[in-house]
């Protein structure tokens, strides 16, 4: 039997890469599922991609209203929300003395407010029905440690993290389950972005620091999304009831915790 029968997921930031094989590997275990992202063009085009399990819905994390109408839209296009994934986030670098306040708020309200928020209005919709939810937020290896040019991305993956825990705790006492994933380097269309901050900051080569990173990871490579879709799966499924609170590294042997 599929494990996700019967279950309806809710993914922010799911129009392409890691979030997008959540809602592929949701829909092969029997989920239906809501792709929310802010664009909306492309959300639908991927929607139509994985069929009529599917739906699209635009959602701007930032923006309260934008969550609650999303929130809303899900429920009453699938009936309710079994599970929510976390997953819009932004990257950002640059060295400490040259971080702006703009960039810093920009990333924090999509990282973390984004994360907060969403998670509050789905929860407040599982209390209210009395649905036994799954909560997954998408961490990263960068919350376990600093790095020098990655302060505001690396804070707020730990703040992730430290969420994860507080809103586990709080939310188990209605049934509700709130863990999270922490991925390493995962290969994807957003490193074009992530290489560009390294070679304007590092001098490197188009391409270099790519190179060096995926070299570094014990496993031989970069990741890949669907290499996180197994674990996005299992923390769904009634095979993770017991788990509270946590954060699981998927990253091929970077980070030991």
């Amino acid at each position: 039997m599929k494990r996700l029968t019967g279950k309806c997921a809710l993914i922010t930031g799911a129009a392409r890469g890691i979030g997008f094989e959540f809602a592929r590997a949701y829909i092969a275990e029997g989920a239906q599922v809501a792709i929310a992202d802010i664009n909306i063009t492309r959300a639908r085009a991927s929607a139509a991609e994985l069929g009529e399990a599917c739906i699209a819905i635009e959602m701007d994390v930032t923006r309260q209203e934008s969550i609650e109408a999303g929130v809303c839209e899900a429920v009453e296009r699938l009936g309710q929300i079994d599970i929510l994934i976390n997953n819009a986030a932004l990257f950002t670098a640059a060295p400490i003395v040259e971080i702006t306040r703009e960039d810093y708020a920009r990333v924090f309200d999509i990282n973390v407010g984004g994360t907060l928020f969403t998670l509050q209005a789905v929860a407040r919709h599982m209390i209210e029905r009395g649905i036994r939810g799954r909560i997954i937020n998408m961490a990263s290896q960068a919350g376990r440690r600093g790095e020098a040019l990655v302060a505001v991305y690396c804070a707020t993956k730990a703040a992730v993290i430290s969420l994860t825990q507080s809103a586990g705790l709080d939310l188990i006492r209605h049934g509700i389950n709130v863990n999270a994933i922490a991925p390493g380097v995962v290969d994807g269309e957003h490193w074009d972005g992530v290489d560009a901050f390294f070679a304007k900051y590092e001098g490197k080569a188009p391409g270099q620091k790519k190179r060096e990173v995926s070299a570094a990871v014990p496993f031989g490579r970069m990741g890949r999304a669907e290499d996180l879709s197994g674990m996005a799966v299992f923390l769904a499924s009634a095979e993770a009831e017991y788990i509270v609170a946590q954060t699981y590294n998927v990253d091929g042997g970077q980070w030991m915790s």
